[in-house]
């Protein structure tokens, strides 16, 4: 399905309400894995924008294709257009609610596709502070779940759960995942710490648009590395919902052909 800081300082505006009446996290998630059931498929196209630790910036064009699965985690597709050495560099993720991701990369530079072995789907996704694991639709199974707190802040109300990766091979030990209990349940930040604890990534999602007048989807996603002071954002500029796309359109074939 489901394709994704509030910090507590005086005078932010932000208050803590440190209880949410009883619901746990687990259902918190299903709420927001409830809410954002049904939309079938969709396409995107999107702008990277890499940011190095000097704040010099380089730009990716991008296509995005999202199919979604009733009984197992969803699968996508994402196709590199520009620049040209990057121009035909697709990424195939078929993500499964229990076990390790099926993940292939193909690189056109020596024409072949390359299956993303688990030990690496916590490394960069194509030079990006996204990791591979960080493509993958976050279905309910692949976490355990711990409610931490409920906040207020400028009118809007967050429930924040704590997500442990059941996959001992994540490169994270947990995820600090922001909620709005007024949007849909949807999904305004996220806080990645490293395997050791520390902090080490924020995703902000930013400029949200409500398609087929339910779900909520970002026009931005904004990544920021702590620990390297890097960025990328991921720049949307078009969902096309309920397009002709099957299972026979997320294939290796389709992936080595997708330029």
């Amino acid at each position: 399905m489901k394709t994704i800081t509030l910090f507590v300082l005086l005078g932010t505006g932000l208050t803590v309400l440190g209880q949410n009446g009883g619901i746990s996290g687990l259902e918190i998630a299903e709420k927001y894995d409830q809410a954002y059931s049904g939309w079938v498929n969709y396409t995107t196209t999107s702008t990277m924008v890499l940011k190095n630790q000097h704040g010099q910036e380089s730009k990716r064009e991008l296509v995005g294709k999202n199919l979604e699965q009733e009984i197992d985690g969803d699968k996508s597709m994402i196709i590199f257009n520009s620049p040209k050495d990057v121009k035909g560099t697709a990424v195939l993720t078929f993500t499964h609610k229990e076990g390790a991701d099926d993940q292939w990369l193909f690189l056109p530079a020596i024409n072949r596709v390359k299956r993303i072995a688990s030990n690496n789907k916590s490394g960069p996704f194509v030079g990006s502070e996204f990791a591979y694991e960080d493509l993958s639709s976050q279905e309910i199974e692949k976490y355990t779940y711990k409610f931490l707190k409920e906040e207020l802040s400028n009118g809007e109300k967050y429930q924040i759960v704590e997500r442990d990766p059941v996959d001992p091979k994540s490169g994270y030990k947990n995820m600090h995942v922001w909620y709005n209990t007024g949007k849909n349940y949807r999904i305004e930040k996220v806080v990645f710490f490293d395997r050791k604890g520390s902090k080490f990534k924020t995703l902000v999602y930013k400029h949200y648009r409500k398609y087929l007048d339910q779900y909520w989807y970002p026009g931005e996603l904004h990544m920021v590395n702590h620990q390297t002071k890097k960025e990328t954002r991921i720049l949307f500029h078009n969902y096309q919902f309920k397009r002709e796309l099957d299972d026979n359109d997320f294939t290796q074939v389709r992936l080595k052909n997708a330029r």
